[in-house]
């Protein structure tokens, strides 16, 4: 896990100063070394700020020449089936003089070019530079676990790990209005369909599972290598389908342990954290201890304390606590929303930033985590709107025995069945919901918004996540993971967790995985109550059953409503609607929007 910045000069000879400039920037995603390079010819610059998690001697430095100096790179992420695609490539006549994955994936891309990315189990972002062909190629892993943002003009093409590398080389820092206004109204911090902006105007982000080619010139060339089909199937009986899944989950595992420094896992106390805890716990020799990393809350009824402490019993790991509270959360606050680089959607960020320092501080320097799980295997309550509207649809008598399934569990309906349901099969008109954004937060009299636009609106509605709009659990997973929801949470923990030059590893982010997952039965997913039902099926005999069979979801969640209500945070909040209402941001002040407001204008501070 590193940092990587560069630059492609179309008109003059870069200055290697620039580099260095950029890479300073990012000396907190890798202390552990530093290098940059410029081609004789003075067009390209790369530069590399080292975590040395595989292959730690000088062999594994960046950025890395390969094939005679043809190819140059800079790599940020770790490629976890290296040592098979060596083997592979070693197969071919390739040698190697380093153990590091950079060296493969230079030799992998020699061989197949851009259908290299296709072999890649990993989370990446990278450039390499052909001398031959005076191309710079550019890409970024699945699911984006890994940050690629660039600018470009007709002068320059500059990308970086980070966008402050690229403020640092002296790019526009104005805000971006439109991303801005769509996180006030809807805490959305990315718009749906491919979202290339972010919070710099002048800034973009390579979108996940894409790369670009840069030629001589300036020509830019994007193209997207990997999807997920949620239309596909699976022919596999049920207990087939189980052994498969458990199988992957445990290949993926098995993969993101290989590491030269010691790894350690994120605990929550819920289902995804545990298995994987759980699952290392049967994998790891012995003799070794594996050490867990939480965040708790005191006196707080949310605490997951109870469930984290029955997996730490039950593998004998060595536990670790941080205890978040109003002083560290507000002390800390502009300091993540300097890492985060745009405002953050919860207090949840803040306890999760804590659990990172905690982990480094222990010297431990790559943590496991479950996220994505929620968003391929459907959860989160509100997906239960969606796959009852499909039975209903489809399978009046499933859906009968769907709807009692889950009362039993949870002694509640998932919805009412309102008139307009029966009839029509379908949710109430989600522009009613939008019309009444629209006359609560922008009337026309008198815009909530100064300057608003028609394409803002248009942007403000597409912001909404359309839970009930879709007719397929399926197509809604997949917007979840591969359009809205997974991204943030994705820059969550790359942005937290290299702020302590801690690299986190994510096992159901495995691609094989999850096109498996989206390929079985529906009620693989979500069955007689219960969701993610397939990883509870394969975890029933190894996880505490509290655990396994948990009715709620919290996660790291912090009394965010009692933080907000506090001296520290009043005041602030009341300097942010000041700032706000003064640089003609907002009109007028709304209470309900507290915690945008605050974070907002301390994503401001932090850029000032």
């Amino acid at each position: 896990m590193c940092g990587i910045a560069g630059l492609f000069s179309f008109q003059k000879p870069l200055d290697q100063r620039i580099i260095k400039d950029m890479t300073d920037a990012l000396i907190h995603r890798g202390p552990d070394g530093e290098g940059q390079w410029v081609n004789p010819e003075g067009t390209v610059g790369l530069g590399h700020r080292r975590l040395s998690i595989l292959d730690l001697s000088e062999a594994g430095a960046q950025p890395m020449h390969y094939a005679d100096g043809r190819y140059t790179i800079t790599f940020n992420g770790e490629i976890y089936n290296y040592l098979e695609l060596k083997s592979f490539l070693q197969q071919k006549g390739y040698s190697f003089r380093s153990e590091s994955d950079t060296e493969v994936l230079l030799a992998l891309y020699d061989l197949k070019r851009e259908q290299a990315l296709q072999d890649l189990d990993g989370m990446f972002a990278f450039a390499i530079w052909d001398s031959r062909e005076q191309t710079l190629f550019c890409a970024r892993d699945r699911f984006g676990e890994k940050p690629f943002f660039y600018t470009l003009d007709k002068t320059r093409f500059a990308f970086a790990s980070e966008i402050k590398a690229l403020l640092r080389m002296g790019v526009d820092a104005s805000k971006n209005l439109k991303k801005i206004y769509n996180y006030i109204l809807f805490t959305a911090l990315d718009l749906p369909n491919g979202d290339t902006e972010t919070f710099f105007e002048n800034v973009l982000q390579l979108e996940p599972a894409h790369y670009l080619v840069v030629k001589k010139g300036g020509a830019v060339t994007k193209k997207q290598y990997w999807d997920l089909d949620p239309e596909k199937k699976t022919e596999l009986p049920e207990k087939a389908c189980l052994e498969k899944y458990t199988e992957l989950l445990n290949i993926s595992i098995e993969r993101r342990l290989r590491s030269d420094v010691p790894v350690g896992s994120s605990l929550s106390g819920g289902l995804d954290s545990s298995s994987i805890v759980m699952l290392i716990d049967r994998m790891k020799r012995k003799d070794r201890l594996q050490k867990t990393f939480s965040a708790r809350f005191k006196n707080f009824e949310r605490d997951e304390g109870k469930y984290m402490n029955l997996v730490i019993e039950k593998c004998q790991a060595e536990p670790h606590f941080v205890y978040p509270d109003i002083n560290s959360a507000f002390g800390n606050l502009e300091k993540i929303l300097y890492h985060q680089e745009g405002p953050i959607g919860s207090a949840s960020i803040l306890a999760q930033y804590e659990v990172m320092k905690l982990a480094r501080e222990n010297n431990i320097i790559v943590l496991l985590d479950g996220q994505g799980a929620d968003e391929m295997m459907a959860g989160y309550e509100p997906y239960w709107y969606t796959y009852f509207l499909q039975l209903y649809r489809h399978n009046k008598t499933k859906f009968h025995e769907q709807e009692k399934a889950f009362f039993d569990v949870h002694q509640k309906k998932a919805f009412t069945l309102d008139r307009e349901f029966k009839t029509r099969a379908y949710f109430p008109n989600i522009q009613r919901n939008i019309g009444d954004f629209q006359r609560k937060f922008i009337p026309a009299s008198s815009p909530y918004f100064v300057g608003i636009h028609e394409d803002l609106v248009n942007a403000c509605k597409s912001g909404l996540n359309p839970i009930w709009k879709f007719n397929s659990l399926k197509k809604n997973l997949y917007y979840s993971t591969m359009q809205r929801g997974l991204s943030d949470l994705l820059r969550y923990a790359d942005r937290n967790a290299m702020a302590h030059s801690v690299e986190v590893r994510l096992p159901f982010l495995y691609h094989e995985l999850a096109e498996f997952v989206f390929s079985v039965p529906d009620d693989m997913l979500m069955r007689n109550g219960w969701t993610k039902y397939i990883l509870r099926q394969s975890m029933k005999d190894i996880l505490p059953t509290e655990i396994t069979w948990r009715k709620d979801k919290i996660g790291y969640e912090p009394p965010q409503n009692q933080w907000l209500n506090m001296p520290e945070f009043k005041s602030y909040y009341q300097e942010a609607v000041n700032f706000l209402l003064k640089e003609k941001i907002i009109a007028k002040e709304v209470p309900s929007l507290t915690w945008n407001y605050i974070t907002l204008y301390a994503f401001y501070n932090a850029f000032s």
